[in-house]
Parts: C-alpha cells; structure tokens; sequence
C-alpha cells in the first residue's frame, strides 16, 4: 500500500499542519480524526489496515488530517469566540489548501467522501454538509451534530454555521438523539442511509473497524 506524509504552514490556521495520504488510485476518502487526536489516530487504531482491500485495489485513496478541537471545542482554557472562529478556519484550510492537495492527486474534479469517528464524525459531517457541491458524501460513524454543550451558551454565526442542526433546520432545542438528524435530512429531500447498529455496539475502535470498510463497500457496489 503506498503511504505519503506531507505538512506545511496553513495561512488560514497560522500552524504546522500535516498530512498522510494512502493508496495510488480511487475514489478519495477524506478522514478526520477522533476528539483532539493527529492525523495518524485511524493508523495507529488500525481502521487504515480495515479498508486496506479498498486501497490496494485502486478502489479508494485515503487522506488523513489534523484536526483543531484541543485548540478549539475540547479547550476549556479558550473563549467560546475562538473556539468556534478557529472551526471556520478549520473549514477553510480543508477547501483552500487540503481540497487542491487531494484534486492534484486524484483529478481536479475529484468531489472527496468525507469520514470520522466521534467528534471526527462531526466534523466530517459539517464538512459535507456545508459544501455539497465539493464533496461526494459523507460516512459519519457514532457522532453527535450538535456542538453546543462545547460552547457555554455562546453564540454567533461561526457557531451556527458550523453546527448541522441549526443551519439543517434552525432547531432550538436543547436535546439531541442521532435520529433527529436524519429527520432533519428526510425533511430537506436529502438523500442519506441511517443505519442503526444493536445494543451490542460500543463507542470505540472495533465497531468504526467494521464500520468503514461495510459502508465502503456498499458505496463501490453504486
């Protein structure tokens, strides 16, 4: 499986921001990490080795990144104004530096999928959601769309736009289930699959290991 690492200085976080992209063909798959974890969580966990088939085969191109939420939504220390500043951010070094990377490599109408797990699923849904016209889909794995409760009751238009529930639907509510986003989606015409796993399933790695590569699979046989 070939394996590339790169970083460089992004202009729109002002730091060091690195990069690892994986296979040689395919459609691209753009990965985003778990709570405040780099770009090299889904390796370390071995969700990188589940779809490796995928890979190896020239069917899918993986591209992980860092993500900013131990600077941002998991910083107690930062004001709930910079917090969701720097998401907006985060949102326009994914489209201004690390979108051109991956269509450089992949073609420059390449319309990357976008994933992760936990808080990474957030953030590849809010990409996703915010952009369609830049991004194939989305495969969001066991996360919540509502990032309020990070915020202390702060709000302002980088909070809205970057939390699905309102700009989906301007909700207001102060609870939220995972339904309730497919709801949301239902209600708007988009399409989408909502798949619920049994109460045998946990929160953590083995499940996003089995995960991935089943959804992978059922969007290579579309």
């Amino acid at each position: 499986m070939e394996r590339r690492t790169t970083a460089w200085f992004s202009p729109n976080l002002q730091m060091e921001m690195p990069l690892v992209a994986y296979g040689h063909a395919g459609q691209p798959l753009l990965m985003l990490p778990t709570a405040a974890a780099d770009y090299l969580e889904y390796e370390r966990f071995y969700l990188v080795d589940s779809i490796k088939p995928f890979i190896e085969h020239g069917k899918i191109r993986a591209y992980s990144i860092n993500s900013v939420n131990r600077w941002s939504l998991l910083n107690k220390q930062m004001p709930p104004r910079i917090k969701a500043e720097l998401l907006t951010r985060y949102d326009r070094y994914i489209v201004n530096e690390v979108l051109p990377l991956i269509r450089n490599d992949a073609g420059g109408d390449a319309r990357p999928i976008t994933t992760g797990a936990s808080l990474g699923a957030f953030l590849a849904a809010n990409e996703y959601f915010k952009h369609p016209d830049l991004f194939r889909g989305t495969i969001p794995m066991s996360g919540s769309y509502d990032i309020r409760s990070f915020l202390d009751g702060y709000y302002d238009d980088n909070v809205y736009f970057n939390n699905p529930v309102d700009y989906l639907s301007n909700l207001n509510d102060d609870f939220y289930l995972k339904t309730q986003l497919s709801d949301i989606l239902t209600s708007k015409g988009i399409p989408h699959t909502l798949d619920l796993w049994g109460p045998d399933v946990n929160h953590d790695w083995p499940w996003w290991r089995k995960m991935l590569p089943y959804v992978l699979g059922k969007t290579s046989q579309g």
